[in-house]
């Protein structure tokens, strides 16, 4: 009996991989027009998120821009498959039935990742603006949400202060401002972010929000003098909207810390969990840490 139980011990270990295996999140990540460079950004962001072992990633490209209209009638992600939705695309408007795809998914259950200029997309698409809250807009498009140095939101309305933007491309700090959400819990207090775009200015409907984390937008780098957000959650139906506008270029998206939020982002989009540990080399609040591979 003694040497049945090694082997036994052995073979639940097995089935617990085995079964951990099967529970791989469904991941859809789509792609196909962008103004920046998406051939070059989904294959890291393919690439980072299978390699935590949680994801089986798929990608849907579209027609680019000089697509016929019977490639776009081709063009039908099937999101109902998937478990989580990442949005890698900023380009012409999507045919209306994979709107209504998305909104149904959403609203029903499902859950989506916006990343970077995922954000920049289909200002005239009234729910995919309540999805994200904020988007690349002008002033005159909705309302702006800020950090103040004491922590407060606050709004600026429409028609007040300035519009979408960025100054130029160099690391910053990122503020955790809520280290009791699952994405962030173990996630320190602040970290260097590798090179990016710090947009601010966002504009939209801004309902709903919790917002996760922000970064100082900096007068020296043609900033606003505020923090803006940086990573936030809406919830939309039943469903689940996970944004985080960094990620300008693959090297942006080489920075552990990105890499980390995406990551546990996407999982607790699509379960309410996360499972996926806060790395050993992830940014401190004084150096960046890149992924070399």
């Amino acid at each position: 009996m003694r040497r049945l139980v090694p082997a036994l011990l052995a073979a639940v270990a097995l089935l617990a991989v085995d079964a951990f295996a099967a529970e791989k999140l469904k991941l859809l990540i789509v792609d196909g027009q962008n103004n920046h460079n998406w051939r070059a950004t989904t294959p890291v962001l393919k690439a980072f998120l299978a390699r935590t072992g949680r994801f089986a990633v798929e990608v849907a490209t579209s027609p680019d821009r000089k697509g016929t209209a019977a490639a776009w009638d081709k063009f039908r992600p099937a999101f109902e498959r998937f478990d989580v939705v990442l949005s890698n695309y900023n380009g012409q408007a999507w045919p209306k039935p994979v709107q209504a795809g998305l909104e149904k998914y959403i609203g029903g259950g499902g859950a989506m990742v916006i990343v970077h200029a995922a954000n920049n997309a289909f200002p005239k698409w009234i729910e995919f603006n309540k999805m994200i809250g904020l988007g690349w807009r002008g002033n005159g498009y909705g309302n702006r949400i800020t950090i103040d140095a004491n922590g407060k939101t606050v709004l600026t309305p429409k028609g007040q202060g300035p519009g979408a933007g960025h100054g130029p491309q160099h690391p910053f700090s990122i503020v955790t401002r809520d280290r009791r959400h699952p994405v962030m819990q173990g996630i320190p207090a602040e970290w260097m972010h590798f090179r990016d775009e710090l947009y601010h200015g966002q504009r939209g409907p801004a309902l709903n929000m919790q917002i996760l984390a922000t970064a100082y937008s900096a007068k020296d780098k043609r900033g606003t003098s505020a923090h803006e957000p940086m990573v936030w959650w809406i919830p939309y139906g039943k469903g689940r909207v996970f944004t985080t506008v960094m990620g300008h270029g693959d090297y942006s998206m080489k920075c552990v810390g990105f890499q980390t939020i995406v990551g546990r982002g996407a999982e607790w989009a699509a379960t309410g969990k996360v499972t996926l540990p806060v790395p050993r080399n992830f940014p401190t609040a004084q150096k960046t840490s890149v992924v070399t591979n």
